[in-house]
């Protein structure tokens, strides 16, 4: 995404950039100095030191030792709301997985009709390497294992205009085995296999796993992780 995406004219520039304040944040493997948001926002280093400030006095920002940023707990309790029903019913299964398979099993959902976003994410108990993919999380649909089993789900003319045509072949052979492949497209040394979920009243999402492995052939993966989606779609009501 672009950080410095025009506002919408009707909209509110100040929280249209407080919110991107977060998404950078969120992207961000480290904690970040105001310079670097500031230079993320396209805007000058006082206008983001007042957007920081006023998400610190919500607890939505936090500083380190070092002075750097990083969300704060506040979003917590944001989180929390953020459809709870599919967290409650969902975590469970993501959870069962990642230990049966000994990989990190997360759900992504479509946002703004380009992005993949980590819903919610459970790790493995037992294992060697634990792969930490954190909520909040986004990348675009056309990488990654969660993106592209998003796109399977959707019709081509909803899909964003870039789409190259390698990926449209991509898409046609993996909606034909019925789950999608990624490795190295959104964190270096990582595999995905992923399958659609469909969610009644909710965006197009998607299960995944991702290891820097595949411990078990993909398509047997693939048939856990559908056996997983199907489940998650009766609980919320499909």
């Amino acid at each position: 995404m672009d950080a410095a995406k025009p506002t919408a004219a009707a909209g509110s520039q100040t929280l249209s950039r407080g919110i991107r304040v977060l998404e950078v944040l969120a992207d961000a493997d480290r904690n970040l100095t105001i310079d670097e948001v500031a230079a993320a926002l396209g805007v000058h280093r006082s206008v983001a030191y007042r957007l920081v400030r006023t998400l610190e006095e919500h607890t939505l920002v936090t500083r380190d030792a070092a002075g750097r940023l990083a969300l704060g707990t506040g979003l917590a309790a944001l989180a929390a709301g953020v459809a709870r029903d599919l967290q409650q019913v969902a975590l469970p299964e993501l959870t069962e997985v990642a230990n049966e398979l000994g990989m990190t099993c997360l759900i992504a959902v479509l946002a703004d009709n380009e992005e993949a976003v980590t819903l919610l994410s459970a790790a493995p108990r037992q294992t060697m390497t634990v792969v930490s993919y954190r909520p909040g999380h986004r990348h675009p649909i056309t990488r990654g294992g969660p993106g592209k089993a998003i796109l399977l789900a959707m019709p081509e003319s909803a899909w964003p205009v870039d789409v190259p045509e390698d990926l449209r072949a991509e898409i046609t052979e993996s909606r034909a085995r019925g789950y999608a492949l990624s490795h190295d497209e959104v964190v270096p040394s990582l595999r995905s296999v992923a399958v659609p979920l469909t969610l009644p009243g909710q965006p197009p999402a998607a299960i995944a796993v991702i290891h820097v492995s595949m411990p078990r052939p993909e398509g047997e993966i693939a048939d856990r992780l559908a056996a997983a989606a199907r489940a998650v779609s009766r609980s919320y009501g499909a």
